[in-house]
């Protein structure tokens, strides 16, 4: 009876383990692929690179893109990282401006 105690305690925290090894693969994976900067000319938009360098239509420096976020005017809840229709109400999503935090 003990041995069977021990092999199902064995059995549960090696499974415990392995799925938080998992769990950590997966954040790991979504923090490298969040952190991957994006490059765009600035008189260029549809111009863009994973890594500085220059346009290729107008040779300006490609600088850093600033991320841009979209949501629906009527259903905020609803969130996209590209321009389309909202999916609850049909409106084009709109671009989400940064608001000041008063202090």
């Amino acid at each position: 009876m003990k041995r069977l105690i021990i092999l199902v305690m064995l059995l549960v925290s090696g499974t415990v383990i392995f799925a938080q090894k998992t769990n950590q693969t997966k954040h790991k994976k979504a923090d490298k692929s969040a952190g991957s900067a994006r490059y765009t000319c600035p008189m260029h938009p549809e111009v863009s690179s994973k890594k500085a360098g220059k346009c290729g239509k107008c040779g300006m420096s490609l600088v850093k893109a600033k991320p841009v976020a979209y949501t629906c005017p009527m259903d905020p809840e609803v969130k996209s990282n590209k321009p389309g229709k909202c999916p609850k109400c049909g409106m084009d999503l709109e671009v989400v401006k940064a608001s000041k935090q008063s202090s």
